[in-house]
C-alpha cells in the first residue's frame, strides 16, 4: 500500500517541482533584464551626451565664425587678395579637427573654403535654406567618395546677417563622424545612432555602420516583448551577441536616435542558476519527505523491539539524573564558597590598602607632627606679642599678628584636612578627579619628608589639566607610593631629584614621576606582589605598595608602567581616561 501511494505522488511532484523551476527562471529572467536595462540606459546616455558634445562643438564654432570680420568683409564684396578668408578657415578647420569650413553667399557660392571642395551650393538644400531665414542649419549625410568608401558628414549651418537683418550668407561647418568612432570609449555593449530611424549613422561596431535597422542586413534580428522588454535575437557574427537587450533614445536635438544592443548571456546564465536551485531545492525536500517517510516505516517496525531498550534507557536516565542532581548540589555550594572566597579576597584588599596608607601616615607621623608644631610654636608667639601690642595701644601691629594667627591655624586646617582625607577607607564610585590638585596634595603631605632629605622637586602644575576618572584619595595614594619609591631609590645619591609632569595632549592624561635612582633592575617583575629591592622590614615595607597602586589604577580603566629612562632614573608613568571621553565616545 505503502508503495503504491509513493509512486502516485512522484509524478505530480515532479510536475510542479517543474512548475516551481520554471516561475523562478522567469521571476529571475525579467528581474536581470530590469538590472540590465538601467545599465544600458545609463551607457546610452552616456554615450548620447558624448555624441551630442562632440557635435556641438562644431556647431559652436560655426556660429563664432559667423561673426568673424574677415569671413564678413568677404561676404561684404571685398577682394580676397590675399586668400585672407581661405586661411582663417583652414587655420580653424586644423586646429579645431573640422572635416571642412566654407563661407557661402546668398546665391549658393562658395566664397572660401578650408579645402578643395564644391565652389557652387544649391541655395534652396534644406541646411542652406534654413540658416539664410534665421534659424540653424542641421544636416546628416552619407557622402560616397571615389575610393568606394562612404563617409559620414554632419554638417552646420550658421546664418550671417546684416546690420538691418538682411541675409548676407552662411558659415557651414562640417565633420567626419569618423572621427568621433576612433575614440569612442570601449565598451562592452553595442552602440548606434540611426538617421531618419531607419539606417545606421555612427556606432562602435564596424560591421554595424550604413547597416538597415532593423530585421535587414547586419540586424536581421527576431524580436521577444513577453518579458516587458524588448529582447533581439541576432543572427550578426562573432562581434555582436546572439540575444541581446535593445533599448533606444531620441536624440531630436541633432537628428538622430540611439540605440544600444547589451549581451543577455549574464541574464540568462542567472535565470538558469536559479531555476537549477530552485529544482534542487525541490528535489530535495521531496528527498527529505520520502527518506522521512522511509525512515518512520523502519521506525514504526522497531517500536515493539526497541520497548525493553527504551525501559532500560530510562532507568540509566533517572540514574543519571540522580547523579547530576547531586553534582549540582556540589556546584552550587562551590559557587557559594567561591564567592564568599572573592569577598574575603576583595575585604583583605581593601584592608591591605588601608594598611599601606596607615603604615605611610606612620613613615611620615615625625615629619607631620614638626609641621604642626611650626604653626602652633608661630601662633604662641604672635599671640604673646598680640598681646604686647595691645597693651601699648599698638592696635595695627596686634591686628597684623591676628592675621598671622589666622594663616597658621588655616595652615594647620589644612594639613590636618589632607591627613584626614588620606586615612579614610574611600569606598565611593569612581568620579571625575582633578588629578593636578592631588599631585599637590600629595607633595603637601611628603613635604617635611621632602625638605629632610633635601630632594629637589620638579613639578610645573599645568595651566586648564583636565580631569581624569578615578577616586581622589585611591589616586593621592598611587601619587604618594610612586613618590615614596623615588625617595627611597635615591636615598645613596648626591643628587636627588623628582620630576613631575603632566600631558594632557594625548587622548588619555598621562602622569609621569622619574627620579634620579640607579633606576629597575628588573623592569618586568615591578608590580608582582611582595617583589622588592629593599630589605623587607616593618620600616622598608613588604614590596605591596607598587602592586596595590597597580590594582587602584587599573581599577579605574588605566595604566601604570614603569621603565628605566634612557639619561638614568626609573620612570613611572599613569594613563588615566579624561572625565568626559566615554560619554563623548
Amino acid at each position: 500500500m505503502f508503495r503504491y501511494l509513493r509512486t502516485k505522488w512522484v509524478f505530480p511532484f515532479l510536475i510542479g517541482s517543474v512548475a516551481i523551476s520554471a516561475g523562478a527562471w522567469a521571476l529571475a529572467w525579467r528581474a536581470s533584464l530590469a538590472s540590465l536595462s538601467e545599465q544600458a540606459t545609463s551607457e546610452l546616455a552616456l554615450a548620447s551626451d558624448q555624441l551630442t558634445r562632440h557635435l556641438f562643438r562644431y556647431r559652436e564654432l560655426a556660429v563664432v565664425l559667423a561673426e568673424h570680420p574677415v569671413l564678413r568683409d568677404r561676404l561684404g564684396g571685398e577682394p580676397d587678395v590675399e586668400g585672407e578668408a581661405d586661411a582663417l578657415l583652414q587655420a580653424m578647420a586644423d586646429m579645431t579637427g573640422a572635416y571642412h569650413l566654407s563661407l557661402v553667399g546668398v546665391d549658393g557660392k562658395v566664397l572660401a573654403a578650408s579645402g578643395e571642395g564644391e565652389a557652387q551650393l544649391d541655395p534652396d538644400a534644406q541646411l542652406i535654406h534654413r540658416a539664410l531665414t534665421g534659424a540653424l542649419g542641421v544636416e546628416a549625410r552619407f557622402q560616397p567618395m571615389a575610393s568606394g568608401v562612404t563617409q559620414r558628414i554632419f554638417s552646420f549651418a550658421a546664418p550671417m546677417h546684416s546690420r538691418d537683418g538682411k541675409p548676407l550668407g552662411t558659415v557651414i561647418a562640417r565633420t567626419d563622424l569618423l572621427d568621433f568612432e576612433e575614440n569612442w570609449p570601449s565598451t562592452a555593449a553595442a552602440l548606434f545612432f540611426t538617421l531618419n530611424g531607419t539606417r545606421v549613422f555612427a556606432a562602435n561596431r564596424l560591421e554595424l555602420v550604413g547597416a538597415e535597422r532593423p530585421r535587414e542586413g547586419v540586424l536581421k534580428s527576431s524580436v521577444s516583448h513577453w518579458t516587458g522588454y524588448e529582447v533581439w535575437t541576432l543572427d550578426a557574427g562573432p562581434y555582436l551577441p546572439n540575444r541581446a537587450l535593445h533599448l533606444t533614445r531620441d536624440l531630436p536635438v541633432i537628428g538622430l536616435s540611439g540605440e544600444i544592443l547589451l549581451d543577455t548571456a549574464p541574464a540568462e546564465r542567472t535565470a538558469a542558476l536559479l531555476a537549477a536551485i530552485a529544482a534542487a531545492i525541490c528535489l530535495g525536500i521531496g528527498g527529505l519527505l520520502l527518506a522521512v517517510g522511509e525512515r518512520r516505516r523502519a521506525l514504526n517496525n522497531q517500536l515493539r523491539l526497541k520497548a525493553a531498550a527504551n525501559a532500560r534507557l530510562e532507568a540509566r536516565v533517572a540514574k543519571r539524573t540522580k547523579a547530576l542532581s547531586a553534582a549540582n548540589v556540589d556546584l552550587l555550594r562551590e559557587n557559594r564558597e567561591r564567592r564568599e572566597a572573592e569577598a574575603a579576597l576583595k575585604k583583605a584588599q581593601a584592608d591591605l590598602v588601608q594598611a599601606g596608607k596607615l603604615s605611610a601616615l606612620g613613615q611620615m607621623s615625625a615629619g607631620i607632627s614638626h609641621e604642626l608644631n611650626q604653626p602652633l610654636m608661630a601662633i604662641r608667639s604672635f599671640a604673646d606679642n598680640g598681646m604686647v601690642f595691645l597693651r601699648r595701644g599698638q592696635t595695627d601691629e596686634a591686628d597684623k599678628n591676628l592675621s598671622r594667627i589666622s594663616q597658621q591655624a588655616g595652615r594647620m586646617d589644612r594639613i590636618i584636612k589632607n591627613l584626614r582625607a588620606f586615612a579614610r577607607q574611600e569606598s565611593e564610585p569612581i568620579t571625575d578627579v582633578d588629578l593636578a590638585k592631588v599631585v599637590d596634595q600629595a607633595l603637601e603631605m611628603l613635604g617635611p619628608r621632602i625638605q629632610s632629605e633635601r630632594v629637589r622637586v620638579d613639578w610645573q602644575r599645568p595651566e586648564g589639566a583636565p580631569k581624569v576618572r578615578g577616586g581622589e584619595v585611591r589616586l593621592q595614594q598611587v601619587v604618594m607610593n610612586l613618590m615614596s619609591n623615588a625617595m627611597d631609590a635615591m636615598a645613596e645619591r648626591v643628587h636627588r631629584k623628582i620630576e613631575i609632569t603632566l600631558d594632557p595632549s594625548t587622548d588619555r592624561v598621562v602622569l609621569s614621576v622619574r627620579d634620579t635612582g640607579p633606576g629597575i633592575d628588573e623592569p618586568d617583575r615591578i608590580f608582582d606582589p611582595f617583589y622588592t629591592t629593599k630589605e623587607v622590614s616593618p620600616t622598608e615595607g613588604m614590596g605591596l605598595g607598587l602592586s596595590i597602586s597597580y590594582g587602584l589604577v587599573q581599577s579605574f580603566g588605566g595604566a601604570i608602567r614603569g621603565r628605566n629612562h634612557p639619561d638614568g632614573g626609573a620612570i613611572f608613568t599613569v594613563e588615566l581616561d579624561r572625565a568626559g571621553a566615554q560619554e563623548a565616545a
